[in-house]
C-alpha cells in the first residue's frame, strides 16, 4: 500500500493562470506560499524564516472556481497528489517540475477582506471561511482520461 497525499495551508502568489481545452476542460495554476516562522533555540541560535513556494494545479470545475474566487494574497488549504513531470529546456538540459494536483480546496480568506496585507496568522471567523470545493468524480468530469487508474479506487 502507498499514500501520496499532500495538504497544505498557505497564500496566493498570483492570480490564476487558466487554460481551457476543445473539449471544454479547464486547467488552472497557481503558485501558494507556506512559511516557517523565525525562532531561537534554546541555546540562543537563530533560526530564520523560511518559505516555500509550491506550484498547484486545479482541474475542471474546481479550475472554473479558482478562476472566480481565487485572488493574489488569498489563504488556500489544499489536499492533492503530488506529480512530477520533466521537460527539455531550451539549451536542451533536461528540467523537473514537482506539482499537487489540487483534489480538495477550502478558501480561508474572510469574505470583503482585502488579500492584500493579511498576515500570515489571520484565520476567518466563525461562517466567514468559503465552502469547501472538491474535484469532482471522474464520472462527472469530462471525457479527459487520467494518466492512474488507480485514482478510481474507491478508498
Amino acid at each position: 500500500m502507498s499514500v501520496n497525499k499532500a495538504i497544505l495551508i498557505g497564500n496566493v502568489g498570483r492570480d490564476p493562470e487558466v487554460r481551457y481545452f476543445e473539449s471544454g476542460a479547464a486547467v488552472a495554476s497557481l503558485p501558494l506560499a507556506t512559511t516557517d516562522r523565525a525562532y531561537t533555540l534554546s541555546n540562543g541560535t537563530q533560526v530564520p524564516e523560511r518559505t516555500e513556494w509550491h506550484n498547484l494545479v486545479f482541474r475542471y470545475g474546481l479550475a472554473e472556481t479558482v478562476e472566480k474566487y481565487v485572488h493574489k494574497g488569498d489563504k488556500l488549504y489544499i489536499e492533492g497528489k503530488i506529480r512530477t513531470r520533466s521537460y527539455d529546456d531550451q539549451a536542451g538540459a533536461k528540467r523537473y517540475v514537482t506539482e499537487i494536483f489540487v483534489d480538495n480546496m477550502e478558501m480561508l480568506t474572510p469574505k470583503g477582506a482585502s488579500t492584500v496585507g493579511i498576515a500570515s496568522s489571520s484565520m476567518p471567523q466563525a461562517g466567514t471561511a468559503q465552502p469547501s470545493v472538491q474535484q469532482p468524480s471522474q464520472s462527472q468530469a469530462s471525457s479527459v482520461q487520467e494518466d492512474n487508474p488507480a485514482d478510481d479506487l474507491p478508498f
